[in-house]
């Protein structure tokens, strides 16, 4: 994201607890500063990118965080995945101190990401989101608005999520079946990609796979985190389905099995040893 930005033209300071991931966005043409509220006056949004509600806790309101730095009147644009209630609460507590909160999660992988057609789901105050619409078109394409309150944005990539997280456990299981069947699987692959069966999680995870390249882009635990907080938002909204269950079982059992820090493409490896 910081190095698409970066080559459009945006000023772009970075921060991380990783000193080799600042010392990254550097080289792509990134400045390395702490935020503080009188340099913050300049910056149009903060984008927190991060992995988890703890990690957003810290950024935010740990030691230095954000919140008693950024002046009133500054968006916040929040971008990881997390359960829509703790979006709503940190909306709740930025709103607090005077500060926007845009819930902005979104979905594609780093490659999109990099190029800018990642999906980006917006939900939260419709005049910062105006303000913020080139930055949000130069992030991604397309951006959906989804609408005023807080967490609906989150509750959409949730169930994109589970989805997703569906397909993929559907179509590393139909390869690994494919395999044991004495087929060859990039072949059958490349049937699936122009039948019925195609998915875009199972192209683009499952070609790597088959060549054996499970150099974490979205590793395993991601997937077992979002399906895991899906079906807790489907179980407060009184609903249980038939495969959300099982899939995120899958994931779990896999991070078990030792797959927790590679690509969640190695779902394909786990299933062949069924």
């Amino acid at each position: 994201m910081a190095a698409n930005l970066l080559e459009r033209g945006w000023s772009v300071s970075v921060s991380d607890i990783d000193a080799e991931k600042v010392e990254q966005f550097k080289r792509f043409g990134a400045s390395d500063q702490q935020i503080r509220a009188q340099e913050a006056i300049d910056f149009i949004a903060t984008v927190v990118c991060v992995v988890d509600a703890p990690q957003v806790e810290t950024v935010l309101f740990g030691a230095d965080g954000l919140a008693d730095q950024l002046p009133p009147g500054h968006v916040v644009l929040l971008c990881p995945t997390l359960a829509p209630q703790q979006v709503e609460g940190f909306a709740t507590r930025l709103a607090a101190r005077g500060i926007l909160m845009l819930d902005a999660p979104m979905s594609g992988g780093p490659a999109r990401a990099r190029s800018g057609t990642m999906t980006l789901m917006v939900a939260g105050d419709r005049a910062a989101f105006e303000r913020l619409a080139p930055l949000l078109q130069a992030l991604a394409s397309p951006v959906f608005y989804i609408g005023e309150k807080a967490g609906d944005a989150a509750r959409t990539k949730l169930v994109n999520n589970l989805l997703a997280g569906i397909n993929l456990v559907g179509a590393a299981e139909a390869l690994a079946l494919a395999e044991r069947l004495g087929l060859d699987m990039a072949a059958t692959l490349a049937v699936i990609e122009q039948s019925s069966g195609q998915s875009w999680i199972g192209s683009d995870r499952l070609r790597r796979a088959i060549a054996g390249d499970l150099a974490p882009r979205a590793h395993m635990t991601l997937l077992e985190k979002d399906t895991r907080l899906a079906l807790e938002a489907a179980g407060q909204a009184g609903f249980a389905g038939p495969l959300g269950t099982a899939a995120s079982a899958v994931f779990a059992q896999a991070s078990a099995a030792g797959l927790a820090g590679e690509d969640d493409g190695a779902l394909l490896k786990f299933l062949q040893t069924r």
